[in-house]
């Protein structure tokens, strides 16, 4: 939604430098208080840019980009489906995790409970601007891989480790901000600026410092699921903030998410 807000007065690759740039700066003023240093070794400012590109400014881009001729409902449908991406690199390719028929029946139940949030009529639109919805599809991909990757910043504190990946983002994105959109030439609005901050404060630097501990305490697919229930935190939120109503449809959905994201995971048994 703060996305779509965003792109109001702001073209793509500006509006992710932005977001990237103010979260910069909150995780480095985390990192500071907690007294904290970024590491100076070359292998983990490696792993800090591609990281980056996979859960930052790659991913944030793509799905910037595809928003632009996908309705916000489809694309979250699409964006949705990370866990699935995970358990397929992990069962196919990276076997770094133990891959069971409960996990697999998890991220697909999650899926159709996203669905049913969103609204069956959000799919009438598949097929329509196809390359777009691949694009966000990619997006989807790049976060699943992120989550594996993150076990590579076991290592650091998940604040160091969210902070110096931002920095990566925005090192990327301001200059490309400056070369592709001229944005002395723009003329963003109050609406879309306190859009960007929102994402930047809640969605990007709040979000990472979760995320970067969820994968190093649950894995990689468990922390992937956490994108079933966004639709759920959503819908609550309406119900809270704005006195939306609560369609029996949609509380079937929110329950098959949750039950989706359960199996995902609860712990195996022990022998």
């Amino acid at each position: 939604m703060f996305t779509k807000m965003g792109l109001e007065s702001l073209p793509p690759t500006t509006l992710v430098a932005l977001r990237v740039s103010f979260a910069s700066l909150i995780l480095l003023l985390v990192i500071w208080r907690q007294g904290y240093r970024l590491p100076t070794t070359r292998t983990d400012w490696w792993n800090f840019f591609v990281q980056s590109f996979l859960n930052g400014f790659g991913a944030w881009t793509l799905v910037a980009w595809g928003q632009q001729f996908v309705d916000s409902g489809l694309a979250t449908v699409l964006n949705s489906t990370s866990p699935i991406f995970v358990f397929l690199i992990t069962w196919l390719i990276t076997r770094h995790e133990t891959v069971t028929f409960r996990k697999i029946a998890g991220a697909f139940i999650g899926l159709a409970g996203v669905i049913l949030i969103i609204g069956v009529d959000a799919l009438q639109s598949l097929g329509q601007q196809v390359f777009a919805q691949l694009v966000i599809l990619l997006a989807a991909m790049l976060f699943g891989y992120a989550a594996i990757r993150g076990k590579k910043f076991a290592h650091l504190p998940s604040t160091v480790t969210a902070a110096g990946v931002m920095i990566m983002a925005s090192a990327v994105l301001v200059p490309a901000s400056l070369i592709v959109d001229q944005p002395w030439t723009l003329e963003p609005s109050l609406r879309s600026l306190a859009a960007v901050m929102v994402l930047g404060t809640f969605g990007t630097a709040i979000a990472l410092l979760i995320y970067f501990r969820l994968i190093n305490t649950l894995g990689s697919m468990n922390a992937a699921s956490q994108s079933y229930l966004r639709m759920g935190v959503g819908v609550i939120l309406g119900i809270l903030i704005f006195g939306e109503q609560l369609s029996l449809t949609v509380a079937i959905g929110v329950a098959i998410a949750i039950l989706g994201v359960a199996l995902i995971n609860i712990p195996a048994r022990k022998p």
